[in-house]
């Protein structure tokens, strides 16, 4: 892997759906430690955990990684991962080279999932590689108001279609972003100019908010480890 290759977990204290939910032990080990352990798995060499959360820098992790504090001001319901990687960008991390942004929320998000979009970021003709997953295509039959008018949100052809002659449909599913730090910093943001993306199941794409769906991602991954 290339030396200005770094991870970067974002670990924040607030949750209203699940609270602690990031140090919340999964399997065994903390919630965020699984998009610890999938990029050092990957071979990445430099991992940072941003946090305010004091009970992750009492933890025992590899010397590899560092956990760096949140700002309280960043650490709100309202804030944007835009505006948290733009901190530490500044900040912490001052180098060039490729981020590879883990949020805790996708612990099952997988190490080969991680060298899929490495491998796609590295041909260097997209500005941002991310990972999707199939969604309901029947939001091509969906629209916005105008007023009394229905605005298409596609195709309008698509809104009086059989739902079964719809195209696939992807969504962003938050488990894995791939980018150019410079890049970042220049736009403050993620780049849309030309988006390549890893493909994961809807299983895999699980985003952990509630109690529910964290007692589901237990469940695969216990499944995961008796085969």
């Amino acid at each position: 892997m290339h030396p200005d290759l770094i991870a970067f977990v974002p670990a924040r204290a607030g949750s209203k759906g699940l609270p602690g939910k990031n140090t919340k032990n999964l399997c065994g080990k903390p919630l965020y430690r699984h998009s610890v352990d999938s990029a050092l798995d990957a071979g990445i060499s430099k991992v940072f955990v941003s946090t305010d959360i004091d009970e992750i820098f009492s933890h025992s992790l590899p010397r590899n990684v560092t956990v760096v504090r949140r700002p309280p001001e960043l650490a709100r319901d309202t804030t944007t991962m835009a505006e948290v990687l733009l901190e530490f960008l500044n900040s912490t991390h001052h180098g060039s080279g490729t981020v590879v942004l883990l949020q805790p929320t996708s612990p099952l998000r997988r190490s080969d999932h991680i060298q899929a979009g490495l491998r796609l970021f590295s041909d260097g003709d997209c500005s941002l590689v991310m990972s999707v997953c199939e969604a309901n295509s029947g939001v091509l039959k969906w629209g916005q108001l105008a007023g009394d008018r229905f605005q298409p949100l596609s195709d309008p052809r698509f809104c009086f279609a059989n739902r079964q002659s719809l195209p696939p449909v992807y969504r962003p599913n938050g488990a894995l972003y791939v980018f150019d730090a410079d890049s970042f910093r220049i736009n403050r943001d993620f780049s849309p100019a030309s988006v390549k993306v890893v493909q994961m199941s809807s299983l895999e794409s699980l985003d952990i908010d509630t109690l529910e769906d964290f007692s589901k991602c237990e469940e695969t991954i216990l499944q995961r480890l008796s085969q």
